[in-house]
């Protein structure tokens, strides 16, 4: 069996300290990590850090510059003014649910008549189809507006415009060779997009559309229907969702602040259905951030589409009827416990098979039993895990679906398209691909791809990095150290929650917690000073310490809230004892 493997800690360089004085109201810690960041400029640094304007990135300011963006609007200002039907088409993961809610419920302020319409995983597959366009089209419907998805669906918005559908398509996802000839593309990867920022969601790009929308309508002209004029901001608990479960880039001057808007609407949200899921997560109200999207609220609202049908979700998020919102988020929680077990026991079974660790180039393993759902996941974390790319299949009768995921030494998308003839179609990026194949093209298929991975990673010393911001002093770990980098939220994809190093701590106390004793519980004693309370998660298992030990420790700070008291609280990302690294 293959065990997990010891990391390797990559400490950032420091930074010359005349540079960090010119970092102005912040310290030298927070100072570091921006730099890290590549916020090597003060100025930048200081207006990341404060940032909270939204106008930079307006669609409504490249008006006339881009004559898709003018045709786009003009054309849903039509279809409102003539009361055409509108169907709003969107994805089955967290962006795409999210704005395809965001997209309708803004054309529907307006006036619009606008239905959503979200493909089925299993029946459908991902993005636009032309069995989907056929239905829309005998509704008579006449627009249709895709929103994360669309921009490399050339052969359907062909089929879609044989049908007599104008197609807007609103996308955030990397061009493909030929952009599809829709009545209009939004995509702020488009050459000539002139846009401020290439790296939005889904979500992020509805938003603006909508934006754009309403100024032109004039904010106050839209009815909700309870009779309050809606704004755009109401709309930014969608995007912070959005924008955080689909991993856009938080180092990214408008996804920061689009998420960080978002996330004070959320924490007042009158959505009946994010207050429902807010408590089957046990997330309190007031309390929302971004780490609670990532683990809390994005995978509830993905498990409708990975186990069930996405369309849950979206009436979740949609519903003003409370009553409606709890069974729905009750619902979405038993599908996503449903989802932790069968991507905890697929792992479990690729696990005990797999040996000889050292001569492995690549994990691959298949099961008919496999759901089409969780097949990434599981890829996932069989890749972080054992630090190795791992394809995980779902096996049908005649053909099988995978889904990949690599490490930055292997492209796993460059090794598909070397292995394209024997598979019926594939696509993806460096570090996450999927492809679907004959069966019996799977022995030569795995051989290939084996000896591609065995290739390139031959000679390469494969042990998992943790990326470390710096090494803070054990008399500088406080709770006001973990308030001040809370400036630094919301955290996520190349924002991560700053990881610290400090050494040379006496283990006190240890003790394992959790229903399983998977979590390890620590009071770590520093020289002079009180001690220290840690805790890793899901780690009971990989470390051998006892009392009196003494252990250098990675970690993130964090303030921890139990019975009245406020302390700084260390969760452990991985432990070595003193002078062994």
């Amino acid at each position: 069996m293959l065990m997990p493997l010891e990391k390797r800690w990559i400490v950032a360089p420091k930074t010359p300290p005349d540079h960090l004085a010119q970092y102005r109201e912040m310290s030298p810690i927070v100072a570091q990590i921006l730099y890290n960041r590549g916020l090597t400029d003060p100025a930048d640094a200081y207006r990341f850090l404060h940032a909270d304007d939204l106008n930079p990135g307006s669609l409504l300011s490249l008006k006339g510059k881009r004559p898709s963006i003018d045709r786009a609007l003009a054309r849903i200002r039509q279809a409102i003014r003539a009361n055409e039907p509108i169907v709003v088409y969107g994805d089955f993961d967290a962006d795409g649910v999210t704005s395809t809610a965001l997209l309708v419920e803004a054309l529907k302020a307006l006036g619009a008549r606008v239905a959503p319409y979200i493909p089925h995983r299993v029946d459908e597959g991902y993005g636009v189809n032309n069995e989907a366009l056929l239905k829309i089209a005998r509704w008579g419907v006449k627009l249709v507006i895709t929103v994360d998805c669309g921009i490399r669906s050339v052969e359907e918005v062909e089929e879609g415009k044989a049908l007599g559908l104008d197609i807007i398509v609103t996308d955030h996802h990397s061009l493909g060779p030929e952009l599809p000839k829709a009545y209009s593309v939004i995509n702020p990867k488009c050459d000539d997009a002139n846009y401020t920022e290439d790296m939005l969601a889904g979500v992020g790009v509805a938003y603006r559309l909508a934006e754009a929308l309403f100024t032109i309508a004039g904010i106050g002209q839209a009815k909700a229907a309870n009779g309050r004029a809606p704004t755009p901001d109401d709309f930014l608990d969608l995007v912070a969702i959005g924008t955080v479960a689909d991993l856009a880039p938080l180092n990214r001057l408008e996804n920061r602040i689009l998420v960080k808007r978002g996330l004070q609407i959320m924490n007042e949200t009158r959505r009946m259905g994010l207050r429902a899921l807010f408590e089957v997560a046990q997330l309190k109200l007031g309390s929302i951030d971004a780490g609670s999207i990532g683990f809390g609220i994005g995978p509830r609202i993905n498990a409708a589409g990975r186990l069930d049908d996405a369309m849950l979700a979206y009436e979740l998020l949609s519903t003003t009827d409370p009553n409606k919102a709890g069974q729905l988020a009750v619902r979405l929680q038993a599908l996503n416990v449903q989802r932790q077990e069968l991507t905890r026991a697929a792992q479990d079974m690729i696990r005990e098979k797999l040996e000889d660790a050292e001569s492995l180039p690549l994990i691959f393993a298949g099961d008919r039993h496999f759901q089409p759902g969780i097949v990434g996941l599981v890829a996932g974390r069989l890749t972080e895990e054992f630090f190795r790319p791992a394809v995980v299949m779902e096996e049908g009768d005649l053909e099988s679906r995978a889904s990949c995921r690599s490490i930055p030494q292997f492209d796993i998308t460059h090794a598909l398209d070397q292995c394209a003839s024997l598979l019926v179609r594939h696509g993806g990026h460096a570090q996450a691909a999927g492809f679907t194949i004959l069966n019996e093209n799977i022995p030569e298929f795995k051989d290939k791809l084996m000896t591609l991975a065995r290739n390139a990673l031959r000679g390469q010393d494969l042990l998992p990095t943790l990326e470390i911001d710096m090494e803070v002093d054990a008399a500088d770990v406080s709770l006001d150290l973990a308030m001040e980098l809370r400036q630094l939220e919301p955290t996520g994809h190349m924002n991560p929650t700053p990881t610290l190093i400090t050494r040379n701590l006496r283990v006190q106390e240890w003790r394992t917690v959790g229903q399983k004793d998977q979590h390890l519980k620590l009071r770590l004693g520093r020289a002079g000073l009180s001690t220290l309370d840690a805790i890793g998660f899901n780690l009971a298992g990989d470390w051998s310490v006892k009392n009196g030990d003494y252990v250098d420790v990675a970690y993130q700070l964090e303030i921890n809230e139990w019975n009245g008291n406020t302390t700084a609280q260390l969760r452990l990302l991985d432990i070595k004892r003193t002078g062994t690294w």
